[in-house]
């Protein structure tokens, strides 16, 4: 499993993670925190039984700044939000599944973006 060998916040605009195979991904902030991995955010399943993510208001300006980052062992980190929102961890696998997710994602806005 890939991990970061360095985790740096930009302007409160994004989060750089330089991977140990030398990528570098950087994830805005408004999509980690809209993407939020928590079960409020994304529901869940427990036993067999799904339950919808909860419904919520539109966030404010706060809620897309970081207040602090923590390790989570040493497979994740748990980004504490401005409005103190603090719930969803970001394990490796996922901060490398929504990097894949942007890069094809950016890659498809320059083909469409593309004039011949």
């Amino acid at each position: 499993m890939k991990t970061p060998t360095k985790i740096k916040l930009h302007k409160q605009e994004h989060l750089e993670i330089i991977w140990d195979n030398g990528k570098t991904v950087k994830y805005p902030l408004k999509f980690l925190r809209d993407e939020s991995p928590d079960a409020g955010n994304k529901g869940e399943t427990i036993l067999w039984k799904h339950y919808a993510p909860m419904k919520k208001a539109p966030l404010k300006h706060e809620a897309y700044l970081v207040d602090k980052i923590e390790m989570v062992g040493n497979y994740a980190i748990q980004i504490k939000w401005k409005d103190g929102y603090d719930f969803g961890i970001y394990s490796w696998e996922l901060l490398k599944q929504y990097g894949d997710y942007l890069e094809v994602r950016e890659n498809l806005h320059q083909d469409f973006d593309h004039k011949h």
